[in-house]
């Protein structure tokens, strides 16, 4: 039996909670955790990182607040209204391009631009059943309105996410080759979240996020998503 697009989408919100659920339960929440990047000689840098988050009524709408704690210094980014910035000792700042472009593109290209693929008003392409590493997978493209393209690899069993890629690079450079594994899959208030993501850039794993713990339904003052010089 052939499904289309649509229909395996639609399961995997179903999977990973339900429309109704995932608005009302993922709305408001803070997640704790550790992330470790490899520099290019493969080197670690450790950070623990507290992420607050509201949910809007698209990906564009969305506030979310990244805390990092390194063993150096501490910072914050900040997106709201669309807009990223950072806050140090209080004081704002405009991240580096590096660091900019890293969060987008993980706020851009996500499990939750799938889930709410509707909401934001992205097309889904079936590209067809392949199988990986004697995996039965269901490969999906979604192109967003700003025509950024996300490939999403679903297992055809359990219809969650395993891994998605993307291509970014500066206009008529070279692209480079982003991978975003999902691993560690556990439910949380009903819904089902990864607990591990590893970041590979052309083959080479960049980053992993290791989630230690997650609360949703979790409340708090607006203000802190706010710049303290605007």
């Amino acid at each position: 039996m052939k499904f289309t697009a649509e229909q395996i989408v639609e399961s995997v919100i179903l999977v990973y909670g339900s429309r109704p659920a995932l608005e009302q339960i993922r709305r408001y929440g803070v997640e704790r955790g550790k992330i470790t990047r490899y520099n290019a000689e493969g080197n670690p840098e450790e950070a623990n990182y507290e992420r607050r988050f509201v949910r809007g009524e698209n990906l564009e709408k969305d506030k979310i607040r990244l805390d990092q704690k390194l063993p150096t210094m501490e910072y914050s980014l900040i997106y709201d209204d669309g807009k990223l910035w950072g806050i140090i000792n209080g004081a704002a700042f405009t991240p580096r391009q590096d660091a900019t472009a890293d969060f987008l593109s993980q706020h851009h290209h996500s499990i939750d631009l799938l889930l709410r693929y509707k909401e934001c008003g992205a097309k889904i392409t079936l590209v067809g059943k392949e199988q990986q590493k004697g995996l039965d997978l269901y490969v999906l493209d979604l192109t967003d309105k700003e025509n950024r393209r996300t490939r999403y690899y679903i297992s055809a069993r359990s219809l969650r996410v395993l891994w998605l890629e993307y291509e970014e690079g500066p206009p008529g450079g070279i692209a480079v080759k982003y991978t975003r594994k999902f691993l560690d899959y556990r439910i949380v208030q009903q819904t089902l979240v990864p607990y591990r993501v590893v970041l590979t850039v052309d083959g080479r794993q960049s980053q992993e996020t290791q989630v230690l713990t997650i609360t949703y339904g979790v409340k708090f003052s607006d203000s802190i998503f706010k710049n303290p010089e605007a």
